[in-house]
């Protein structure tokens, strides 16, 4: 399955390092299939949200891919990400799981 819809409301996403553009190993720039945009890439740690009694779960860092250039977010920056997806992938006896976004907004505090 591919590009499933997330629902990231129950945690509180902060920015942990800067938006980037996404380059492969070789440092060429990656654009969005078949155009010529490039994406970015953002890390988030995401941690939950407190619980009525004030437990609050381990947090973990997510790498996000973004199809549009992310505006006036920095680090520590507190976000949400517009309409998240993931996708699971297996390759050469691994896997795990791709997050991706159409971009990103900062949260009002």
């Amino acid at each position: 399955m591919r590009n499933i819809p997330v629902d990231l409301s129950g945690y509180k996403l902060r920015v942990v390092e800067e938006p980037s553009i996404k380059a492969d190993q070789d440092g060429r720039v990656i654009t969005a299939y078949g155009t010529d945009d490039p994406l970015y890439t953002v890390a988030v740690f995401a941690k939950p949200l407190a619980t009525q009694d004030g437990y609050r779960g381990k947090g973990e860092e997510l790498k996000i891919t973004l199809t549009a250039a992310p505006e006036g977010i920095e680090e520590g920056d507190v976000v949400e990400l517009i309409a998240p997806t993931v996708s699971y992938w297996e390759r050469d006896g691994r896997s795990g799981l791709t997050w991706k976004a159409q971009g990103l907004k900062p949260v009002a505090r």
